[in-house]
């Protein structure tokens, strides 16, 4: 992308003074996204008319860094331009012409200034869309850039790729199955790649997702356009028993959201009973294609299109586009209470619950990393079916409706505490004794995936 900036947002950067708070932003922006940042030569020839030679002499020591825009055409024998926004009076119109003409004949992608007078002008041209305030491009530049963070247990390191040791035996495995493993991880490396990791007590990795941020064609056979999309690029869980892997696809689905992806993809060469695959095809990812080493192409889409859920029930909607649902006349909701010592073990991402000593020591409240979950009462509702939707409400201290949920299955009067145990895993807040205890009465298990929590 080629960015042409106006003289004034040159002094603006250079000055010997603290940046504007919107300019220092998108300056970052810009340099995130790789744009190239041009000036124009009559922006030089401008400042060369400076009578404060001093200031001149460094304001122009600083612009020769720049590079220059490559042989710019000339505005004024094109008088059809020049009847829209004017003949030069004086040489500061002049170089706005110049200036503004190079977007007018595509030499750039677009142009910032606050030069008000080209503001208008590029609006008589009809490009106004190309000709930018700072906080208009802040805006429209900063949809490429993906810095919206989500919350994960204080057990899980958000890390740069980088700090991340090879020769740890997490990694062999992968280096058997992928013989250019290391010359992959130090591209990545430099790239400042991302992940998500977790180290067992012993300082050895247990779990790891790198990700990387995609808006090109997926390269495959049948191919998939160009897209703004999340690749998991590594997904392996070997510290097991803690719903790690659910967590890194409820994170995974909260980031791509939160940043304004439309898919989620990972390549895998899939084996017999694979974990992976039916980890990932319970939230809605499809085999896509193969691509050229073979490996499968598993993708998820992040919206619902109408034509697409029109014949599908609640439950498979769910799923399919999940973390979206179904809300219409074919279901039914429900307000469930849940006391706030529950919802603090049960909803550990909610936004205003406070992190316990243990996790910052390193352990998971494993119902807390699930996606599905369960939920135990004496309630003697019968009318509670699959795909209705719960809505928690925290009692005691917030009193207020605080997450959304979708009903999986429900199981109505049981007494046997292992059929329970069996149900619900480690899906649930109770312990095993306190289910035997709720067992000696009639007990409904009702299993539902989370899907968010309300904002306030």
């Amino acid at each position: 992308m080629r960015i042409l900036i106006d003289t004034n947002i040159f002094i603006y950067r250079e000055n010997d003074h603290v940046l504007p708070g919107n300019l220092e932003k998108l300056l970052k922006i810009l340099n995130v996204i790789n744009a190239k940042i041009l000036i124009h030569p009559k922006s030089v020839e401008e400042l060369k008319r400076d009578l404060n030679e001093n200031r001149k002499k460094v304001a122009l020591s600083k612009i020769n860094t720049y590079p220059q825009l490559e042989t710019p055409s000339d505005p004024d024998s094109d008088n059809n331009f020049l009847n829209i926004v004017g003949y030069p009076s004086n040489d500061n119109n002049y170089v706005d012409n110049a200036i503004l003409y190079s977007v007018h004949k595509n030499a750039v992608d677009f142009l910032i200034t606050e030069d008000k007078g080209i503001q208008k002008k590029s609006d008589r041209l009809g490009i106004k869309d190309r000709v930018l305030y700072i906080d208009e491009a802040l805006k429209i530049l900063g949809k490429n850039i993906f810095d919206e963070k989500v919350a994960h247990p204080p057990a899980l390191k958000e890390e740069l790729v980088y700090n991340v040791k090879t020769n740890d035996p997490f990694f062999d495995s992968l280096k058997e199955d992928y013989g250019e493993f290391e010359t992959w991880f130090k591209k990545i490396s430099k790239e400042g790649r991302k992940c998500w990791v977790y180290f067992k007590e012993d300082g050895l990795m247990g779990a790891l997702l790198i990700y990387k941020f995609e808006n090109e064609p997926i390269d495959a056979n049948p191919s998939f356009p160009a897209r703004r999309r999340l690749k998991i690029s590594t997904f392996k869980v070997i510290h097991t028993g803690y719903k790690i892997g659910e967590l890194f696809i409820k994170l995974s689905l909260e980031y791509s959201i939160k940043n304004n992806l439309t898919e989620i993809y990972l390549t895998h060469f899939t084996k017999p009973d694979d974990y992976l695959v039916e980890l990932i095809t319970e939230y809605g990812f499809n085999h896509a294609a193969k691509n050229r080493r073979g490996e499968d192409i598993y993708i998820k889409e992040l919206f619902a299109d109408k034509e697409k859920v029109r014949s599908l029930t609640p439950i498979e909607i769910s799923k399919k586009f999940y973390p979206a649902f179904y809300d219409g006349v074919r279901i039914n909701k429900f307000i469930i209470p849940i006391r706030p010592e529950f919802h603090q073990r049960l909803f550990t991402e909610y936004k205003e619950r406070q992190t316990t000593l243990s996790e910052h020591l390193g352990e998971f409240i494993i119902e807390g990393n699930t996606i599905k979950k369960a939920y135990l009462s004496h309630s003697r509702n019968t009318r509670i079916s699959p795909g209705d939707i719960l809505l928690f409400y925290r009692s005691k201290d917030k009193k207020e409706i605080t997450s959304l949920g979708v009903v999986e299955n429900i199981f109505l009067s049981l007494r046997n505490k292992d059929e329970i145990i069996k149900l619900v895993g480690k899906r649930t807040v109770y312990s095993v004794f306190e289910i035997e205890k709720m067992a000696g009465k009639p007990t409904m298990v009702i299993l539902f995936t989370w899907h968010f929590h309300f904002t306030t």
